[in-house]
C-alpha cells in the first residue's frame, strides 16, 4: 500500500466518504472566517423553519461566510424554472439538498414575485443570495417574501455590491427607480437596461463570458435564463430599500470579495420601524465598507 503523502490522502484512505465529508464540515465551520451578521443569525434563525429564494447558496453552506444551514431547523426552496444556469435541471418535490447532515427541504418552481401555493405568514425567515439584482421588479418579489415571511421573520438579503463585480461601470439604481417599477407593475420580461447593460458591461471581470455576441443573444432571452443583472446596487441603496419596505435593520455590512449583507426584521401589523442609526450621520457600518462608494457616501 502506497504511503499516503497528505492527511486528505490519509483521512480518505481511513474513513469512510459520509465521515470524510462530515469531519470536513465540522472543520470548516470552525475554521471560516464569519460575517458579523452571523452572530445574529445564530441567536435568531436556530431551529426555525425557512424558505430560500433560489439557492443552494454556498454563502450559507458549511464553507461559507454566512452558513445560516447549520442552525436552521429547515429550509424550503424556490427557483424560476425546471431548468437553470446556475442549478441545472430541477423537479418540484422534496428533494432541496442545503446540507448534508439535514433532511431535505422541498423545492418549489416559482418565480420569486410570485410564491403562490404557499402559505402567508408561515415561515420564521426568507433568504436570498444574489438574487435581487436579477428581478426586474424588485420591490414585487420582495413585497410577496415578506407575505410569506411571519412577524418578527428575518429576512436575510445578500447582493452584490457594484463595486465588486462586472457592473462597477454602470450607475446605481436609485430607489425612486424601484418605486416607478413596482409602481408601474414592470414585468420580468422587461428589458429597459439592455442597452446599458451590453454597453457597460465588464467583460474582463466576467472570464466566462468573453463572446460579446453570445451575450447579447443570451441577455435578449433573460426572459428564459433570468441571467442579467437588471440593477445595481451598494449598500447604502439596500438598506433605503429595505427601509422603504417598513422593515426593522438588524445589521448591515459589506465584504469582500461583493457582497451585501443585510438582516432585518418584519415588524407586527401597524410596527413603524427606527432604522435613524442607518439612515442619518456617517454610521459605522458605511465607513468599515471596503467600498471607497459606502465610504464617501454623504447620506441625505
Amino acid at each position: 500500500m502506497k504511503t499516503p503523502s497528505s492527511i486528505k490522502q490519509l483521512l480518505q484512505a481511513i474513513i469512510t466518504p459520509e465521515k470524510y465529508t462530515l469531519l470536513t464540515n465540522r472543520i470548516n465551520t470552525y475554521i471560516t472566517p464569519r460575517v458579523e451578521s452571523y452572530s445574529i443569525c445564530m441567536d435568531l434563525l436556530k431551529n426555525k423553519q425557512g424558505f430560500e429564494i433560489g439557492g443552494p447558496s454556498p454563502i450559507f453552506g458549511r464553507s461559507g461566510i454566512l452558513p445560516v444551514y447549520t442552525v436552521a431547523g429547515a429550509v424550503n426552496n424556490c427557483n424560476f424554472s425546471t431548468n437553470t444556469t446556475w442549478e441545472g435541471t430541477l423537479a418540484e418535490g422534496a428533494n432541496f439538498l442545503y446540507d448534508s447532515s439535514k433532511p431535505t427541504g422541498y423545492q418549489y418552481i416559482r418565480d420569486a414575485v410570485n410564491l403562490h401555493g404557499i402559505e402567508s405568514d408561515s415561515m420564521d425567515f426568507v433568504l436570498s443570495s444574489h438574487n435581487i439584482e436579477h428581478i426586474a421588479n424588485p420591490i414585487r418579489a420582495l413585497v410577496e417574501w415578506l407575505r410569506i415571511l411571519k412577524e418578527d421573520g428575518l429576512l436575510v438579503l445578500v447582493v452584490p455590491h457594484k463595486e465588486g463585480t462586472f457592473d462597477h461601470l454602470r450607475p446605481t439604481t436609485p430607489l425612486e427607480h424601484l418605486i416607478d417599477d413596482f409602481n408601474n407593475e414592470t414585468k420580468e420580461d422587461d428589458l429597459t437596461h439592455l442597452g446599458e447593460v451590453l454597453a457597460l458591461h465588464d467583460f474582463e471581470r466576467d472570464p466566462g463570458t468573453s463572446d460579446t455576441s453570445e451575450f447579447r443573444s443570451r441577455s435578449e432571452k433573460n426572459i428564459e435564463n433570468r441571467c442579467l443583472h437588471q440593477h445595481v446596487f451598494t449598500l447604502i441603496t439596500i438598506v433605503k430599500l429595505v427601509d422603504y419596505l417598513g422593515l426593522e435593520i438588524c445589521s448591515a455590512e459589506a465584504v469582500l470579495p461583493m457582497h451585501i449583507i443585510c438582516i432585518a426584521r418584519k415588524l407586527p401589523f401597524g410596527g413603524r420601524p427606527n432604522n435613524d442609526a442607518f439612515l442619518t450621520g456617517n454610521p459605522e457600518y458605511l465607513l468599515k465598507s471596503p467600498f471607497a462608494s459606502d465610504r464617501h457616501h454623504s447620506i441625505t
